[in-house]
């Protein structure tokens, strides 16, 4: 790999957004999900976008602007929420603040964790498109049995 080659790749690299994973804790389906994260819309108090808080700020929360939160939902990645940033809380923890909107993806299996976890961008689901129209409804683990049989 030459000199150019080498910095075209790397270029490339640092213009892929860096994503996390985190479980959706306390909520009982994608539905519920993005009726809390909705919710947010037109909220005055947090500006309109939804915050999760965190004890620590990533070390590379640079890197997550404009990357995605990928929510786990019954051991599958479901949905994301789009990163506009990170912010100290004033109570010595953090605001992760994420867009008020959840978009579905291709589930993807992940295992429970404890916190949130990085992911590089090669790593995350594609979004579901247009062909997924009412992928909402359809319950997370038949659309997981789905995307398993390369259905969707």
């Amino acid at each position: 790999m030459g000199l150019l080659d080498y910095l075209m790749f790397a270029a490339q690299k640092a213009a892929m957004p860096l994503h996390m994973t985190k479980i959706a804790f306390r909520s009982e389906s994608p539905a519920t999900l993005r009726k809390w994260l909705e919710s947010h819309i037109g909220n005055t108090a947090t500006n309109g976008e939804a915050r999760l808080t965190t004890r620590y700020k990533p070390k590379r929360f640079e890197e997550m602007i404009g990357g995605s939160l990928f929510w786990i939902h019954q051991k599958k990645i479901v949905g994301r929420s789009p990163i506009i940033g990170f912010q100290d809380n004033g109570e010595g923890r953090q605001w992760i603040r994420l867009e008020p909107k959840l978009i579905a993806v291709q589930p993807l299996p992940r295992r429970a964790h404890q916190g949130w976890r990085y992911l590089e961008d090669a790593d995350a689901p594609a979004d579901l498109g247009d062909g997924a129209e009412g992928a909402d409804e359809i319950p997370a683990e038949m659309l997981g049995e789905l995307a398993n049989l390369g259905l969707v």
